[in-house]
């Protein structure tokens, strides 16, 4: 069936190559190619919907992150005629 749910071990494995990976995007300045590895390992310890889920998430907290230190800027006169 394939769809399982993953047991709390794998959720667990599945969590920490997450963590590990995006430490290392982190720490590489989102370097993915440095990362390789660690991308691989997390692919292959979470079902696949997860890590599309997880990239979803990681790129809508660095968009927060951003705009909490970079301020939101509206575009120049939106919505005016």
């Amino acid at each position: 069936s394939g769809m399982a749910a993953p047991t709390m071990a794998e959720r667990k494995a599945c969590w920490g190559a997450r963590d590990e990976f995006w430490q290392c995007l982190d720490s590489h300045g989102e370097d993915a190619a440095k990362c390789e590895k660690l991308r691989r390992a997390f692919e292959s310890r979470c079902p696949q919907q997860w890590v599309k889920h997880f990239d979803k998430r990681r790129d809508f907290l660095k968009y927060k992150k951003k705009l909490e230190t970079e301020g939101y800027s509206p575009p120049e006169a939106a919505g005016k005629s």
